[in-house]
């Protein structure tokens, strides 16, 4: 029965995914775990991971759909050179450049306490208990906002936030994505600080053939506890990768909304910065 559990929860999370990995514009077509997690790990380095896509003999061509608004079939954007941050100041300029505003995410979002915070590096330890350490030398910056939907309408509070982070190489991008896929199932359960608490919690990393806006997307989902929650609560979670830069966007969720609110309200947050980092990028 266990297993047969388990398996549904494997099959919701990876349904629930899609709608994150496929949705957004591509342009070319505090301590812990409260925020969305800037890292799996404090790792740095590591192969690049492309590998050849799946399911088709050769690379679909992006640009094959006419229709308004509809997604390449594969993501194809190249960072410029030129633009990508070859220092820690430079770095800085494109996260706060990328990451979401009260105005930049979904209509009535407000100001969370605290909003915002940068050069710190959030880490997992076995104790399950998210920590805070400088950060690796394989990053050169990591910035975070949150952003809450306010109480109203018998609705309770929702809290959301991004995480812009840019890495010196993309193989640390890229295994900052690998690392994250691994904490799910090393700590299911998880101590964010200040009473809050993650459980039930299962990451699934995507087939690249399925992600439109970005090299790498991975999706995680559980369940929220905290002070002010109102009882156990939703809890989505994202993470992204173009070239050396991930972007990650969480949402806890409150009395009144639905998993599928959550899910809206995470990929549009999630298309936005993706479209941000590729402005910035291009």
């Amino acid at each position: 029965m266990k297993l047969m559990l388990v398996g549904t929860r494997v099959a919701a999370v990876a349904a629930a995914g899609v709608l994150l990995a496929g949705c957004g514009g591509s342009a070319s077509k505090d301590t812990g775990k409260s925020d969305p997690k800037p890292s799996g790990s404090a790792k740095q380095g590591g192969p690049a991971t492309g590998g050849e896509k799946t399911g088709a003999s050769e690379k679909p061509d992006p640009k094959q759909s006419t229709l308004p608004g509809a997604l390449p079939s594969a993501y194809d954007f190249t960072p410029n050179p030129d633009r990508v941050p070859k220092n820690a100041a430079q770095a800085r300029k494109l996260t706060r450049n990328a990451a979401l505003g009260e105005n930049d995410w979904t209509a009535g979002m407000v100001r969370h306490t605290p909003y915002e915070s940068a050069g710190s590096w959030t880490v997992l330890p076995d104790s399950c208990v998210w920590t805070r350490s400088a950060l690796p030398s394989g990053i050169l910056d990591s910035f975070t906002r949150r952003l809450d939907i306010p109480a109203q309408g018998g609705k309770g509070r929702v809290q959301g936030a991004v995480t812009v982070t840019v890495h010196r190489t993309e193989a640390g991008a890229d295994r900052e994505i690998k690392d994250t896929v691994q904490e799910s199932f090393r700590c299911p359960e998880q101590e964010l600080g200040g009473g809050q608490r993650l459980s039930g919690l299962m990451s699934l990393q995507f087939d690249q053939k399925d992600v439109r806006n970005a090299d790498a997307s991975l999706f995680e989902a559980g369940k929220y506890t905290g002070p002010q929650s109102g009882g156990v609560q939703d809890y989505v979670w994202s993470k992204s990768r173009i070239g050396p830069v991930t972007t990650a966007v969480s949402v806890k969720g409150a009395k009144g909304y639905t998993n599928t609110d959550l899910l809206r309200i995470a990929a549009e947050g999630g298309a936005k910065v993706l479209y941000r980092v590729e402005l910035e990028l291009k």
